[in-house]
């Protein structure tokens, strides 16, 4: 059998030029194009982070308004029950009581002022429509008549009361109009 030769491991060429490869610590080029490389990653990952949160903080900001105005939209339907609860008590307190129902009559005004005061509390204003002009945003028209001395389009007379809940329209005032003699 032939004996073969190999050299020993501590005889392998051990000369840095046997490496083929560059140190970038040794290659100034290659470590400002790897340092370059890596800044522009960082600001790209940056860049995403300053975006995802800015639309995490927009997503966060419509989510609490969407949340708000459907909470509104609720109180309006529970307030607008309310507001006929009122115009109830309004034509209780348009009649005139005898004598006898006087203390009838206080609790009525009492339970009157306490759903005014609720009304006012959660933002709820009448709607001002007497010598104003017709507003079909807030006005429903229910009877046009001549009247002497009111111009034309003019509101001469209250119907039922409107309400606002704060900007919102909760109920139109129901009114007559003057119209042209």
């Amino acid at each position: 059998m032939a004996e073969t030769n190999f050299p020993e491991e501590d005889q392998l060429d051990q000369s840095p030029a046997a490496h083929t490869e560059p140190d970038p610590a040794l290659d100034p080029p290659a470590a400002t194009v790897a340092v370059a490389q890596l800044q522009r990653e960082r600001d790209d990952l940056q860049d995403r982070l300053l975006r995802k949160s800015a639309e995490f903080d927009n997503y966060r900001k419509r989510v609490e308004k969407e949340r708000r105005e459907h909470a509104e939209w609720a109180a309006a339907d529970v307030l607008a029950d309310v507001v006929a609860a009122v115009d109830d008590f309004d034509r209780a307190l348009a009649v005139e009581a005898p004598p006898e129902a006087q203390s009838y009559r206080a609790g009525v005004e009492l339970i009157h002022r306490q759903l005014g005061e609720l009304l006012r509390k959660r933002g709820v204003t009448t709607i001002e429509t007497a010598g104003t002009d017709f507003d079909p945003h807030i006005h429903q028209a229910v009877a046009y008549d001549e009247q002497p001395g009111a111009r034309e389009g003019e509101v001469i007379g209250e119907m039922r009361k409107g309400y606002r809940l704060g900007e919102r329209l909760l109920r139109p005032a129901l009114v007559r109009v003057a119209k042209a003699s």
